[in-house]
């Protein structure tokens, strides 16, 4: 499917200089002087590797076809992450790199949209939410309860996050997958 080079949106994969580019940032350039362009940074997909390309305003690409698939993750060994195509049975294992830093977020038996290109998994798109239970909290400080104040604590999954001084060890919170946040208590 053909893009304009001003519909490029991060998140986009497009296939170009035969590889798969997953869409990073854009930024729309209008110069005094000569034609507009888009500066798109991209990651290869297969290879890991960045680049800058600018692409003019009358180029189009090609947007790669991908299939989101409902999976279920199952757990993680030395091989990769495992998950189960929840119509066929069948399991997929996806290596750290696919996942990009999304590790953290993932907990056994939740469903997960897995993008396949080709029915080759490449990379997962997570709920925007996730319930995760804290397991280490630094101590409250007395008298910064009433404050905006927030202390680090280790989730079950192995990430931190900052959460506020009345959240414990043993309780459940709401995180956001975007940028890892607290939002609150579950």
């Amino acid at each position: 499917m053909k893009i304009s080079a001003f519909d490029i949106r991060p998140g986009n994969i497009l296939e170009h200089e035969k590889g798969l580019w997953r869409v990073l940032k854009t930024d729309f350039v209008k110069p005094g002087k000569g034609g507009a362009f888009v500066q798109v940074e991209m990651k290869n997909i297969e290879t890991g590797t960045k680049s800058n390309t600018r692409f003019r305003s009358g180029e189009t690409m090609e947007k790669a076809v991908v299939e989101a698939r409902t999976m279920q993750y199952l757990y993680a060994d030395s091989t990769g992450y495992v998950f189960m195509d929840n119509e066929s049975f069948e399991q997929s294992i996806l290596s750290e790199d696919l996942l990009e830093g999304q590790t953290g977020y993932l907990l056994p038996n939740t469903e997960i949209q897995v993008n396949l290109h080709n029915d080759r998994p490449i990379g997962v798109e997570l709920p925007s939410v996730v319930v995760l239970e804290v397991t280490e909290a630094d101590p409250a400080i007395k008298g910064q309860t009433a404050t905006g104040s927030y202390k680090s604590a280790r989730m079950e999954t192995g990430i931190t996050v900052m959460v506020p001084q009345f959240v414990n060890s043993g309780e459940k919170i709401r995180v956001n997958t975007t940028d890892g946040t607290y939002i609150d208590r579950a």
